[in-house]
Parts: C-alpha cells; sequence; structure tokens
C-alpha cells in the first residue's frame, strides 16, 4: 500500500520520528534515504545538522531525517571533532533511535573511519544497556554469519577477506571477514554476538537468548547476524523494544537498520509499506563525475563510452598542485563545457579503474605535498565539487551523477545545496534524489550518489533515461 502524501508516518503511540541518522559518507546516506523511502516513510538528508527552526519549517512533514557526513575518510581525532557535537545534537532530535551509518561492507581502520571510535562516542554520549551492530543487508546482497561477513561482487559472493574489491581497498583493505576481530582492531569496547540460530524461532526465545547474552558477557556491543529479511525484522524489533526501554537508542550499522525497523513498523500498522514514486523523465543531457577506482564503475564508464559518452581525463596531479591548478581548471571546465552545450552527456572522471596507473601517480603527488594518500577524496572531491557548481550553472543541467562514496561527500558539500529528498530507487543502493538549495539554479537539481561498487555495467545510460 501507498501513504498519502499528507500522511504521517510516525508512530502514534509516541509521536516521535521513529529514527534519525549520521551517514559517515554520502553515498551510504542516500542508501539510507532509498532504504526509508522504500519503506513508506518521508525521509530527508540534510547536508549539515538541522536546526530546530528547518526541522519544524520546510521539513516539518519528513517522517525520518539524516545528516551526511564524511566520517569514513577522517582519522580518530578528526572524528572526536565532527561526530560529538552531531552525536549531541542528534540525540536531542527527538527520535527513537539514532544511527551512525557505515558502509555495509564495514571497511574501516584504526586510522580512518574507526567504526569503534564512533561506537565509543555514541556509547559516551548516549550510554544505555549496549549498542546494537547490524551490517548485513539482503537486499544489497550483503550478509553476516556466524560474526562473518560476506559481500557479492557481481554474481558471486564473497567473503568479505576475500572480496576482489575489498580486500584490495586503496585506503581501508578488509583483510578480516569475522566483524568483532577486525572491530577489536579499533576499540576495548567488547563485542558479543547473537548469531543466525539465536534469532531463529519464536520472539519470546529470542529476547531470553538476548537477556542471558547481556547478562553472562555483559558486552558493550552486541553484534546480530543478518542473512535474510525474517531474521532482519527480529533484529529490528529488539532494537525497537530496547529503544522503548530507555531511547533514543544508538546504534551502528548498515542501511539494514532501516529495512529492519521499517519491516516492524510495517508489521505493526505504524506505516504502510510501499513508497510513493514519482515518474522519472529522461533528461537532455547527464554530467557524471567519477573519483571513484573500482571495478563495476570501471566497467560503467567503458560502457558509457561505448554508448556515446564524451570522457573527460581529470588532470589530478595539475589539479593538486597550487601553481597549475588554475590552468587546469580552465583547460576542463572549456573542453566538458563545450561538450554539453553541443548537447553530449559527459563522464569525468580521475581514473578509469584499479589498475589505472594515475592512482600511483596520485599518491605520489600528495606524498611530495606532505599529504597522506587518505587525503586524496578530501583534496580531489573539493576540486570536482567546485567543477560539477560551475558546470552546472554554465550548461543549466538538470541531473548529475557522482560516483564514489568519499568523493560525493566532498563534491556535495561544494554544491551549495543543503538538503536531498528520494524521489526514485533507480538501483538498489543509488536512489535518484532532489536537491535544496537557496540558489535558484541549483535548487531542484537531480543527484544520484553512487558508492563504486553499485549498479549494473549501464547504470549511467539508466540514471540518463530515468530508469
Amino acid at each position: 500500500m501507498r501513504m498519502n502524501a499528507n500522511e504521517t508516518a510516525r508512530p502514534a503511540a509516541t509521536g516521535r520520528r521513529p529514527i534519525c541518522y549520521y551517514g559517515d559518507d554520502f553515498t551510504g546516506s542516500t542508501d539510507v534515504l532509498e532504504a526509508l523511502f522504500r519503506s513508506g516513510l518521508k525521509p530527508v538528508l540534510f547536508l549539515e545538522p538541522p536546526t530546530a527552526e528547518r526541522l519544524e519549517g520546510r521539513f516539518a512533514g519528513a517522517d525520518a531525517f539524516g545528516v551526511a557526513g564524511v566520517g569514513r575518510s577522517m582519522s580518530p581525532d578528526e572524528m572526536e571533532r565532527e561526530l560529538r557535537p552531531i552525536f549531541e545534537t542528534l540525540k536531542d532530535a527527538g527520535a527513537s533511535i539514532v544511527h551512525y551509518k557505515i558502509c555495509s561492507t564495514f571497511d574501516s581502520s584504526p586510522d580512518t573511519g574507526s567504526i569503534g571510535k564512533a561506537a565509543e562516542i555514541g556509547r559516551d554520549v548516549f550510554g544505555g544497556r549496549y549498542i546494537p551492530l547490524l551490517v548485513g543487508v539482503p537486499y544489497l546482497g550483503r550478509y553476516t554469519l556466524f560474526g562473518h561477513h560476506f559481500a557479492t561482487a557481481g554474481e558471486k559472493v564473497h567473503r568479505l577477506d576475500r572480496h576482489p574489491t575489498m580486500s584490495r581497498h586503496p585506503v581501508t583493505p578488509m583483510d578480516e571477514a569475522d566483524l568483532r576481530l577486525h572491530l577489536a582492531k579499533q576499540t576495548p569496547l567488547s563485542a558479543s554476538l547473537l548469531d543466525i540460530l539465536a534469532l531463529e524461532g519464536e520472539m519470546k526465545d529470542v529476547r531470553s537468548r538476548l537477556e542471558a547474552l547481556l547478562r553472562d558477557e555483559a558486552p558493550d556491543i552486541v553484534l546480530f547476524d543478518a542473512f535474510d529479511e525474517k531474521r532482519l525484522r527480529t533484529a529490528g524489533r529488539l532494537m525497537l523494544e530496547e529503544a522503548e526501554r530507555s531511547g533514543p537508542l544508538f546504534v551502528v550499522g548498515s542501511s539494514g537498520i532501516e529495512y529492519a525497523i521499517g519491516a516492524c513498523l510495517e508489521a505493526d500498522g505504524s506505516i504502510r509499506g510501499g513508497a510513493a514514486e514519482t515518474a522519472v523523465a529522461p533528461v537532455d543531457r547527464l554530467l557524471v563525475v567519477s573519483g571513484s577506482c573500482s571495478p563495476a564503475t570501471e566497467r560503467q564508464i567503458a560502457e558509457a563510452l561505448e554508448a556515446g559518452f564524451a570522457g573527460i581525463r581529470v588532470p589530478v596531479r595539475e589539479l593538486i598542485r597550487p601553481e597549475l591548478a588554475d590552468e587546469a581548471r580552465r583547460r576542463l571546465l572549456e573542453e566538458a563545457g563545450e561538450l554539453l552545450k553541443a548537447g553530449r552527456n559527459v563522464v569525468l572522471y580521475s581514473a578509469s579503474g584499479p589498475a589505472d596507473p594515475s592512482i600511483a601517480e596520485l599518491r605520489l603527488a600528495l606524498e611530495a605535498q606532505g599529504l597522506r594518500p587518505e587525503d586524496s577524496s578530501r583534496v580531489l572531491g573539493a576540486e570536482l565539487g567546485s567543477l560539477t557548481r560551475t558546470l552546472v550553472a554554465r550548461a543549466g543541467l538538470s541531473r548529475v551523477l557522482i560516483a564514489g562514496g568519499d568523493t560525493s561527500g566532498y563534491v556535495a558539500r561544494e554544491l551549495g545545496i543543503h538538503a536531498l529528498e528520494c524521489v526514485s530507487a533507480l538501483a538498489p543502493g543509488a536512489p535518484l534524489c532532489r536537491a535544496f538549495s537557496d540558489e535558484a539554479e541549483l535548487d531542484g537539481l537531480e543527484l544520484v550518489l553512487k558508492g563504486g561498487q553499485v549498479g549494473g555495467a549501464g547504470f549511467f545510460e539508466r540514471v540518463l533515461k530515468g530508469q
């Protein structure tokens, strides 16, 4: 069933929004936006923590909201400065559950995007008996079994430490599939597992197993296995009950949390499942901006060029050198602008794939300036965002696709927009969004922010055609 646009989806018993969240990257943040949208809720995603006036003004009808961040690319010290005040704001926002959203492939390390550090800050701010941790998302091909995590790549499911992309991630390679062991490298907080067998059976029996786990092991964090929708819903029920007991409840995990909570609220009759999607029309031109080096994006770029998109390699080494940056920007804007003016679809890409020599060259250029490899997303993303904003204004573009999780965050922050709402679920994990801005040429801009691994080979054409 579909919700009437004027109906509220907030649980009638409390009048509170069921959930709010902070996304540790922008594509992950829109992934949650899609999950809430697909559940029949009416969510909004902010680029900065919203004021009470904004929440109760233009966005008063939102049933859930998120804040898009870049925590996945931060050091622990940077996370402390960024996350603590945001968590304090979200604690006071009146939601039953506050979600720290992480990537469904758990990519993180002690030094970059530490999930353990985020959990420590959340534990300090929110308290509570334990922090629920749920990473599996069956809808996206992510599964946790007996604490070990698996993710699809193409048609195959791989254990995380053998995943063809994540095991070789350039910044946070995943060399451990047991999520408890991986997390233990990042934090002294203890973690226990409620496994797939413990989540089976009558709800009263599952509750008893959880209580016994909390009593016997006293963990700071409880990891929930997630293999199918039934057990996902069971985990969601446990979280909602814990939130009712001592909310707001701080949780950590993927968009599986939203799918779990949404399924429970629908079963309770608190919301009506199913998104009221808006018809999506094709556009005359599409700008694609890619900072991804994943194999999936590599295939998408190749397919788009084969279909007639014009490809422009971004001169990344020149853009990060102050003495060369102005001229590099001028050339890039001129070339892309002329192609868009001629009615062409354009792909700006920093790397054609994981084997592109430009990746190593960029690292050397960063090192020469005293920067770390993990600074590449911040430095390059800001440049790509500025270029994108200029091209949108000059060419009068109505739809843009950004590829790359970390890149998307920095690009979006440069675009001059303050919020996004979901319009259509074009592909799992990559919804089409509408932007809100105080600038006329950017207000209403349609954006797709896609992670490197998301979407099929012909995804760029699907975004162009609105399919």
